[in-house]
């Protein structure tokens, strides 16, 4: 019975690594051997060159040992298995997924997707055949609904020990400088990441305290994992989190907003409304008058700002529902 379950894993091994040997380039035992541990294949790294080995005298697969470590590849008419069932829908699925999914998975387990990404990609390259899914990427497009920015920067190394201690549920140290510029050094308990338009922002409780605070990711000057690890907070929800308005500068407090808006202005809360409960009334004068369950926050005063004299009497009643 071991015997054939040795069996059973030597070759599920077999098949993760032709899966993950790319066609246009090559790659080492080395970096194979990290992809499978980030995805969470525990083996050996002498385990993983002698499937190398065996694979490139059985299959089509190139090894160059010209110089250590070698390094394999496919052959370019090789019939790879990296994907083998991949269909032209499901390589679209993946190659929007990459593009949307890099800032919000630790960058260890994006890389150990580099092979699916790739075989998506040749799957829907100038040569497929694959015509209509080939041309949807160039059909389809994510537009900002206010003056489009570009994201700031990132100190290198900060975004990938941040991802990794919130995935492992590590404690994090930080050097941090806030918006007034002052710098401090902080332990903190990484509980979330968010993106709000080009930025990126840690959801996190400070060492010693039980609430949740939101540093972004741009103002970190270094950030190193514990090898200590935490007990994730079973009260502690990122979407209730949003929901509650943190990350537009508020504290969960909701209100009742009424407002007067010109019909031209307000014409797309008609179509978009502010909440499930938003009602609306057409006066004679050509304005609208809204009244919305909302949460109180410091970017709901930009958004009505912003309207300038297209917005009057505005009126917030406390409700005090999460109170209650």
């Amino acid at each position: 019975m071991a015997k054939r379950s040795d069996t059973l894993e030597t070759v599920l091994l077999a098949v993760e690594l032709m899966r993950r040997i790319p066609r246009g380039r090559k790659v080492t035992a080395g970096e194979l051997h990290q992809q499978l541990k980030d995805a969470g294949i525990e083996r050996e790294l002498r385990t993983i060159q002698r499937q190398l080995e065996m694979l490139s005298e059985h299959f089509e697969i190139e090894r160059d040992d010209r110089s250590k470590p070698y390094g394999y590849r496919w052959l370019e008419q090789a019939k790879a298995l990296a994907m083998p069932n991949l269909t032209p829908q499901e390589s679209l699925l993946l190659q929007l997924a990459e593009e949307h999914l890099k800032n919000l998975l630790p960058p260890r387990l994006m890389k150990s997707m580099d092979a699916f990404f790739s075989q998506a990609k040749r799957n829907l390259g100038s040569e497929s055949t694959a015509r209509l899914e080939r041309e949807w990427p160039g059909k389809v497009r994510v537009v900002a609904t206010s003056q489009p920015l570009l994201p700031p920067k990132i100190v290198p190394g900060v975004f990938e020990a941040v991802s990794e201690a919130l995935y492992a549920n590590r404690w994090l140290t930080l050097d941090y400088q806030n918006s007034a510029g002052k710098r401090r050094s902080i332990t903190v308990m990484p509980l979330g990441l968010a993106q709000q338009g080009p930025r990126l922002y840690l959801v996190c409780r400070f060492d010693g305290f039980n609430n949740e605070r939101s540093l972004a990711l741009h103002r970190i000057r270094k950030a190193e994992a514990s090898t200590l690890t935490f007990e994730r907070p079973a009260e502690f929800d990122l979407q209730k989190y949003d929901d509650d308005g943190r990350f537009g500068f508020g504290e969960g407090h909701r209100v009742q907003l009424r407002f007067r808006i010109t019909k031209d202005a307000g014409l797309h809360l008609t179509e978009s409304p502010l909440s499930t409960d938003q009602q609306y009334v057409e006066a004679q004068d050509g304005w609208l008058e809204i009244i919305a369950t909302v949460v109180d926050s410091a970017m709901l005063d930009w958004w009505l700002r912003g309207f300038g004299k297209a917005v009057t009497n505005i009126q917030k009643l406390s409700l005090n529902l999460n109170e209650q």
